[in-house]
């Protein structure tokens, strides 16, 4: 859910402003310009700094008129002489020559220009006819659900429908956001439907988060599934020049509900692509990981969704001198979630109920969690996810893992790459500061996405994914293999030793590292200060990337490291962590984080003793017999944390140094432990939050490590 009023679960995937009028990097203004003729400066323009999405601009019927791959020919607003502006926009392009040369400077309206510079001809787009239709039609409990069709006026064919059902309104679906949120699709040809689900926006009933699957044998029971079987079913009856096949494509909430459609799904289902679904919110999406509650998302997520049928807006203030409060101390002086809720001036929300009396994973969670039901392949499945996706990275793994030992045909696919959430749907280099040479968004929209539908619903020739393609970080190049993690790939230990050392040996001497966790000065997840989720200013996009620096030398973060890689190390697979570790008090967090930091002579300035994390993951003490009955830890007792990080496929460059942190706190994105046991840290009070001193223990009984997936073929005491 980027910003509420274009909300997605994480990040919206049209964006307020076109693609290419979003630079992401500014370059150098020119120097003596002068105002070019109004036919002078037709042509495509290109930011060297982001190439891949270059706009054209030329003359039609008189008007000045700019289009690009994800943008439909727009003619612009003559503000001046060589100045034009997007209508419904603060967009602005105004034109100039430099010694000779036509540039362009366009303005956001957020204070950056950005310089393009002319270098070719104006390049035509194909772009579609398609025709906007809507339309209310009931499903099988007489609830109206609303659609926005777009069809193809151009192409005389038949057509099969590509659907995407979402809670974020569809109102703003036309030509012009389908071409500019999934260009290479627009460009294929669907029906293209939008949908509405229960309760939101312009669709009747009651929205239910999450909503739980119900017993199918039962024909009068609703769920998302049942919604999406009767969706088809009226789309093939009433929408007329369609092929009899439908595929559905989501991201975040919208990928969950396309995971629904392969649920006991409508014959004419052929292919289903969710990205970045959540799967399980509890154990490792959107509000929950392994029992510990993400305190920032919960509250901002649950405000814009569900304080009215459409999207709310998140504030948290201003502090005394009248600037935006950090999200780190508005949290830090609440205290607990229950006094989030009290003093947020809102009524208790449906959702936020449910957090307050439902803190364990009991059945109100497990009925919403959608990997129990993925027993079957029941159609086509392309499962895409990031690396780096700050919202629901476990969804997509998780799924392509249940329904993997199910594949008898090979219709189980998966697509991972350095993304943020949802960031497969631009087209850009980079994700904050780490570059990667080259759009892999638009690859693989281009080369996987597009040709996946083509198949399954047009019978195209040209998909030739066999299981898994993935971005690999570091070489920064695309792998293919035959499944996920590859049979190459190795579990091999990494222990934790004394003295802040790593070692691929078995620990052979007992050895103990020591920190002091306390709960009144939380380690910050990101730098400060912390925007609302989807706030103005807010980094939540790319905070997984963001330079571990800015904590590594606090004295509550425990640190290991190898000494400077003599070769190249490749991690492909899951990651493993196993800390035993005992706490003074009888509840406790454990945080445990994978890093590749950079050499200080690193070529890139900006990355010159960089600490990028690759794996990261947090473990709530109090749940390490059973997720569903928490209980205290023992004082002073051992306690093993054994947990995965997830995937990775990523190479440690020679020269780069290989670290392990662990911390028990990471503010406010997850809410502070109070390292004192409570039946509920929901509604804890401020006395229960207290120190502790947390222990880890390097022994042959206890020998805290980190299980890597090592793809080096030689014994990595000569390798490394």
């Amino acid at each position: 859910m980027a910003r509420f009023r274009v909300a997605v679960l994480c990040l919206a995937l049209l964006p307020l402003v076109p693609a290419m009028a979003a630079p992401l990097a500014t370059s150098s203004a020119p120097h003596e310009v002068t105002a070019p003729s109004i036919d002078s400066f037709s042509g495509e323009y290109t930011n060297p700094n982001e190439p891949d999405t270059p706009p054209s601009f030329y003359v039609n019927n008189g008007k000045v008129t700019v289009e690009s791959e994800r943008q439909v020919p727009t003619e612009l607003k003559q503000l001046e002489d060589s100045k034009f502006g997007l209508p419904d926009s603060k967009v602005t392009y105004t034109f100039s020559l430099d010694a000779g040369s036509p540039i362009l400077t366009i303005s956001t309206g957020s204070g950056e220009d950005t310089v393009y510079r002319r270098t070719g001809n104006a390049v035509h787009h194909v772009f579609h006819d398609y025709q906007r239709s809507e339309a209310m039609f009931p499903v099988r409990d007489g609830v109206k659900l609303h659609l926005v069709i777009l069809k193809p006026a151009d192409i005389a064919t038949p057509l099969p429908f590509l659907v995407q059902r979402t809670p974020y309104g569809c109102d703003g679906t036309n030509r012009g956001s389908f071409s500019s949120g999934r260009p290479e699709l627009a460009r294929e040809g669907y029906i293209y439907v939008c949908g509405d689900i229960r309760g939101r926006y312009k669709s009747e009933g009651e929205f239910v988060m999450s909503r739980p699957n119900v017993d199918h044998s039962n024909p009068k029971a609703i769920d998302e599934s049942t919604d999406t079987y009767d969706t088809v079913a009226w789309l093939l009856q009433n929408v007329p020049g369609n092929n009899g096949r439908a595929g559905f494509v989501g991201t975040s909430y919208p990928g969950f509900l396309a995971m629904e459609a392969g649920i006991d799904p409508h014959p004419a289902v052929k292919a289903i692509s969710p990205q970045a679904p959540m799967i399980d919110v509890w154990m490792g999406d959107d509000f929950f990981h392994n029992g510990a509650f993400r305190q920032t998302y919960g509250y901002d997520y649950v405000i814009g969704l569900e304080s009215s049928k459409e999207s709310t807006e998140v504030s948290y203030g201003n502090d005394k001198d009248g600037k935006p409060r950090d999200g780190y101390d508005y949290f830090l002086e609440r205290g607990s979630f229950a006094e989030d809720v009290k003093k947020s001036g809102s009524k208790v929300l449906p959702t936020w109920k449910v957090f307050l009396e439902h803190p364990a994973y009991d059945d109100v969670w497990s009925s919403r969690g959608v990997e129990q039901h993925l027993d079957s392949v029941t159609v086509p499945t392309l499962s895409v996810g990031g690396y780096y996706d700050q919202e629901d990275m476990w969804g997509p793994q998780e799924e392509y893992a249940s329904l993997e030992p199910h594949d008898a045909n090979h219709q189980n696919f998966l697509v991972l790459g350095p993304w943020c959430h949802g960031c497969w749907a631009g087209t850009t280099r980079h994700l904050g500061n780490i570059q990667y040479g080259e759009p892999i968004g638009k690859e693989f929209r281009e080369r996987i996405e597009e040709k996946f539908f083509a198949h399954y619903l047009k019978d195209a020739s040209g998909f030739d994914l066999e299981n898994t393609a993935s971005f690999q970080t570091g070489s920064n190049t695309w792998k293919r293999y035959a499944h996920f993690p590859p049979q190459e790939s190795q579990p091999t230990s990494l222990h934790l030793e004394g003295a802040g050392g790593l070692s691929w040996a078995e620990p052979t001497a007992a050895a103990t590292t020591v920190y002091v966790s306390d709960p009144a000065n939380p380690v910050p997840y990101r730098h400060r200060p912390i925007q609302p989720t989807y706030g103005e200013g807010s980094h939540w996009r790319a905070w997984l990337t963001e330079d571990q620096r800015f904590v590594t030398d606090r004295k509550d973060v425990a640190l290991w490291k190898l000494p400077v890689l003599k070769k190249d190390m490749v991690l492909t697979g899951e990651v493993l962590a196993d800390i035993y570790a005992s706490t003074s008090g009888t509840d406790n967090d454990m945080v445990v984080k994978l890093i590749d930091q950079y050499p200080d002579d690193d070529p890139d300035a900006k990355l010159r003793g960089y600490q990028l994390m690759t794996n990261e993951e947090i473990f709530r003490g109090r749940y390490l017999t059973s997720f569903a009955e928490p209980r205290p830890l023992r004082s002073g007792s051992v306690h093993e944390y054994k947990f995965s990080l997830h995937d990775v496929d990523h190479v440690f460059k020679a020269g780069h140094t290989v670290l392990v942190e662990v911390q028990s706190t990471w503010f406010p994105l997850y809410d502070r432990n109070p390292q004192t046991f409570v039946p509920n840290i929901m509604t804890a009070k401020p006395e229960d939050y207290k120190p502790a001193t947390i222990t880890i223990y390097s022994d042959a009984e206890h020998d805290s490590s980190l299980q890597v997936p090592l793809m080096n073929p030689c014994d990595q005491v000569e390798c490394f």
